[in-house]
């Protein structure tokens, strides 16, 4: 998980939760508003301290989690 720099877990931040840079900025709300349809300029907008590449790991690292290996027998 070395290439997610950018996402960051602290018990004492958001419960843990992956978060971008150590921000109370979970990736979770990234996506969220990303599959709502908000643009990554209005989240930048939304919240200042995002930089584009927070967002592109934020998706990245959701890609990442989402492999799956289906068996079959």
């Amino acid at each position: 998980m070395g290439q997610f720099d950018r996402i960051t877990f602290d018990p004492r931040i958001m419960g843990g939760r992956a978060c971008i840079r150590g921000m109370r900025i979970p990736v979770s709300v990234i996506l969220k508003q990303i599959a709502h349809g908000v643009s990554h300029q209005e989240l930048l907008a939304d919240y200042p301290d995002l930089e584009p590449q927070d967002i592109q790991q934020a998706l990245e690292y959701a890609a990442w989690l989402s492999q799956e290996e289906v068996r079959t027998a």
